[in-house]
């Protein structure tokens, strides 16, 4: 598979992901530290002891130990709670350190020196950058740190985000009506600029199909730019930033604050769609597959422990600590009850079905990894010149290599979850947009020429 690499600039990647990491070396993730957000409880929760499971000596993990790293974000929430509430003490895996990382940059060049070398063993990723590791495409010297993908975190939980300056122009979910507006900037020397966290990820997708659904090229059309995340709302308040491509709580943040308005939701984009994942070194799980499977029991505890309505104070309590989010948990409420105020005279949503979900979904179980799902970021990758054209030819035995569904399954298997919420497929079948695309897993080359905007 070296076609997978080799032939991808690594420099002209880093030159782009340099700037997401740009002045933030203490950055407090996707959420920070904001001054003007004031009031909430900042204590430490006391979480309720789980009682642990009789693991056997044959079944013991091989080690205690883990180091997983976290961005700040709604994502993240399975791993904190599966530490704060003892879902993977539980399960045997007494020693897990659940560790917040500044930036996605710094969780890869972590994961890159691993644990032993005062890093981290894996944690939450935006897909696919375990493909990009594990293929050497973000690493110094396009080093190759084969990893795992484990399980879904995720799904929905996004948005995208425009500055008050463009109220009234018709920014909504369909741009079809507000492109002559935006190619206007263009033309006067002041082109729309939208931002993202980290370049060729989960963020910096679901911004581009956006434009590309209106026949906007975001390549072509937009300025396209990687932003820390604790410096978009002073970029939006300044006008220096158009619109952002973010996660939850920032809704809640931008429109309360008066600095901007929600455009879309990306569950309003694709419905149920795959957000963040877990993902291991390789090395680490060859050596601790019944770790791994006891941190997956715990993930899969914790999971399940998320979507339920009534744990949601407590959830948010967690969260906003200032061990971990360091934020009012009032940011964080909203989002959870599936409330969006959405401005620029749009409706507020209130319906749960298209927030965070950790456990289910309209569509079955949110934490199994469908290699159909990796597929489609290879397929999208390719799609905007991230990969060469050519590695479609080699994207299911790329998705194998990295996506190990297998543990899950055996994981929830010996978890005792229900036969029900353990999918029979690999693939979740036909993918619908709100454009009317469509991603068939078994043809996604037809999906590709479907797209009239594209690199490729």
């Amino acid at each position: 598979m070296s076609e997978f690499s080799v032939r991808v600039s690594r420099r002209k990647f880093l030159i782009t992901a340099g700037a997401s990491a740009a002045g933030s070396v203490l950055l407090k993730g996707c959420l920070g530290n904001p001054p003007e957000l004031t009031g909430g409880t900042q204590t430490q929760s006391s979480p309720t002891a789980i009682p642990a499971v009789n693991v056997s000596a044959g079944d013991a993990p091989e080690t205690t130990k883990a180091k997983l790293g976290y961005i700040p974000i709604v994502e993240a929430a399975p791993l904190i709670i599966a530490k704060e509430k003892g879902f993977f003490a539980k399960y045997g895996m007494t020693d897990v350190d659940v560790s917040k990382q500044a930036n996605w940059g710094s969780a890869r060049d972590n994961v890159e020196i691993g644990a032993a070398g005062g890093g981290i063993d894996g944690g939450q990723w935006q897909m696919p950058m375990p493909h990009l590791i594990s293929e050497g495409i973000i690493t110094k010297g396009n080093q190759k740190i084969p990893m795992y993908v484990l399980a879904q975190l995720n799904t929905q939980g996004n948005g995208i985000a425009v500055s008050n300056k463009h109220q009234g122009k018709n920014i909504g979910l369909d741009l079809k009506s507000a492109r002559d507006y935006i190619l206007s900037l263009k033309s006067t020397g002041t082109p729309f600029k939208a931002a993202y966290t980290f370049p060729k990820a989960n963020q910096d997708f679901w911004i581009r199909y956006w434009f590309a659904a209106a026949g906007i090229d975001p390549d072509k059309d937009v300025n396209l730019i990687a932003v820390p995340a604790a410096q978009t709302v002073a970029n939006m308040r300044t006008g220096s930033m158009d619109a952002f491509s973010t996660g939850d709580p920032w809704p809640y943040r931008i429109v309360a604050d008066n600095i901007g308005f929600m455009a879309a939701l990306t569950a309003q984009i694709w419905k149920d769609h795959p957000e963040e994942y877990f993902a291991m070194r390789g090395d680490w799980v060859d050596k601790h597959p019944k770790a791994t499977k006891a941190l997956l029991k715990g993930l899969m505890a914790a999971q399940e422990w998320c979507d339920k309505t009534e744990n949601h104070p407590e959830l948010t309590k967690i969260l906003a600590t200032a061990n971990y989010f360091n934020v009012p948990p009032n940011v964080l409420a909203e989002p959870y009850k599936g409330f969006y105020k959405m401005g620029d005279s749009k409706p507020d949503i209130n319906d749960k079905n298209q927030g965070t979900l950790y456990w289910k979904d309209s569509l079955g179980n949110v934490s199994y990894p469908y290699k159909s799902h990796d597929l489609w970021f290879i397929t999208e990758s390719v799609r905007w010149g991230f990969l060469p054209p050519d590695t479609m030819a080699n994207a299911k035995a790329i998705v194998d290599k990295v996506n190990r569904e297998d543990l899950w399954r055996e994981a929830a298997k010996e978890a005792g979850i229900a036969a029900a919420d353990i999918p029979s497929s690999t693939s979740r079948g036909i993918e619908k947009f709100f454009d009317g695309k469509q991603f068939d897993p078994a043809n996604p080359e037809a999906y590709l020429k479907s797209l009239e905007i594209k690199k490729v």
